[in-house]
């Protein structure tokens, strides 16, 4: 049985490109243009080779669409009409290199959009060759970790090419540097209704990828992200998706982007139609655990109830495990527990704090670790990347640091203690702050000033190491 469920995106971006092409060569003679079809029929067929090649697997349902999508235009695919014919003919074999480098279609494609000044034909193909990634990884039952990682790699190397290319990206903000650290406190509140459209996928995924650091944890959060785009595939298709568990857990220390970088998955989570508001509650010990028998209950579903459709993120979680079993926080767990299980379509929850306390809260009630399966470690920020977050927070309050003010920033960063409970981003808001201040003392001795040294952070406002 041959599975068309690729016939309808491979033909999409055969039509969608063929046109393009031909205007590019319009100069070309009419022989040659009327092969351009073929040719963007031949990038097609090589993306989802490739694709399917992600992993080494080839199976049956990859093969059958394969065919379904090809064998009408490749003879080579036509002649070898079954997986086990696919298969002896090594037809898709090493095909996963070609997702390493752009390929001379796209480079086409980003000179046109050097020569027109916009990034629309590069940008559309980046677009149709990653959701090509996703259709072909929605064909078997679950996606393995290799194909989520190769659609990464791929995704990644594209736009790597446009931005060394000088090609804009249509619809992406400019990354902000001061959102890697910034761990500004999230609402504690329902959105006002009515709520405003989800953000698209690839505004949100270039705010992440404008964060300071964190490679890691933006490496982990793609992961998640392209699993829910090939889940949603299949569950449009009327196909099963293997259940499990949405929640995650955040470890490392203070100040390391947890915050920001959960409000940021709680928008992604709206976006795909995980959560259906995407807001982020966040609360700790002190806003679940009340100091009467029966009221830590209630104090824990009003959070819940807060939360619903978005995420709810238990900072310093662990504290909640602390103590004897008489303990209020205990609990307050073992509501947790059964709210996860009532409200289980209904909200994520994160739980953050320090890595070996994590650990034990999460042995702290026996229905806790399984429903966390996912954990994500948050280090420490290097002193560049400090350096750089404070830069970021200059230009969002605009102001300009001189170079000795910002080795001095450097000398300060570097002179702290990388012990636990290192205070990260949060340090560098607290010097921040306090050289904006010690600026400002400064100044108003000064009398009338020009807006240069309004501005201007010196070395003498930035407290000594």
């Amino acid at each position: 049985m041959v599975d068309t469920a690729l016939s309808r995106p491979v033909e999409t971006f055969v039509r969608d490109f063929a046109p393009v092409l031909v205007d590019l060569v319009a100069d070309l003679p009419l022989a040659k243009a009327d092969k351009l079809p073929d040719d963007v029929a031949l990038e097609a067929f090589n993306l989802v080779a490739a694709f399917i090649d992600a992993d080494g697997r080839h199976t049956d349902e990859e093969l059958w669409a394969f065919i379904g999508a090809f064998a009408a235009r490749f003879d080579t695919v036509a002649s070898a009409a079954s997986p086990p014919a696919l298969r002896a003919a090594g037809l898709l074999a090493g095909r996963r290199t070609f997702l390493d480098r752009p390929s001379p279609l796209f480079e086409l494609l980003l000179q046109a959009d050097l020569r027109g000044g916009t990034g629309q034909n590069s940008w559309r193909y980046y677009l149709a060759a990653v959701d090509l990634a996703h259709v072909v990884f929605s064909l078997d039952d679950h996606p393995s970790h290799a194909e989520l990682t190769a659609v990464e790699r791929f995704r990644s190397m594209l736009l790597r090419a446009m931005d060394q290319a000088g090609v804009p990206r249509p619809g992406g903000p400019t990354p902000q540097p001061s959102a890697a650290g910034g761990e500004a406190p999230a609402a504690a509140a329902e959105p006002a209704e009515p709520l405003e459209p989800p953000r698209p996928l690839e505004e949100l995924l270039a705010e992440l990828d404008g964060l300071v650091g964190l490679a890691p944890v933006k490496a982990e959060v793609k992961l998640v992200t392209n699993l829910l785009r090939v889940e949603k595939l299949r569950t449009e298709r009327g196909l099963p998706v293997v259940e499990h568990s949405r929640h995650l857990v955040f470890t490392g220390n203070p100040g390391t982007g947890k915050t920001t970088v959960a409000r940021l998955l709680a928008q992604i989570y709206r976006t795909l139609g995980v959560v259906e508001k995407g807001q982020l509650v966040e609360t700790d010990r002190s806003g679940l655990v009340a100091g009467y028998v029966g009221q830590t209950a209630i104090k824990v579903k009003e959070v819940f109830a807060k939360a619903l459709g978005g995420i709810l993120l238990i900072d310093e979680a662990h504290a909640l495990a602390r103590g004897e079993d008489r303990d209020f926080g205990h609990e307050a767990i073992d509501m947790i527990v059964k709210l996860m299980e009532d409200h289980r379509d209904d909200v994520v929850l994160i739980v953050a704090g320090y890595p070996d306390e994590m650990a034990a809260f999460l042995d702290a009630n026996p229905g806790l670790r399984s429903r966390f399966p996912k954990t994500i470690f948050f280090d420490d920020y290097s002193d560049d990347e400090l350096l750089r977050i404070f830069d970021g927070m200059c230009v969002k309050s605009h102001y300009t640091p001189t170079e000795d003010a910002r080795k001095r920033v450097l000398e300060y960063v570097t002179s702290r203690p990388r012990d636990r409970g290192f205070g990260n981003a949060r340090l560098v808001r607290n010097l921040f702050e306090a050289a904006v201040s010690a600026q400002a003392s400064r100044v108003v001795e000064l009398g009338e000033v020009s807006d240069e040294v309004l501005v201007a952070l010196e070395a003498a406002d930035i407290p000594q190491a």
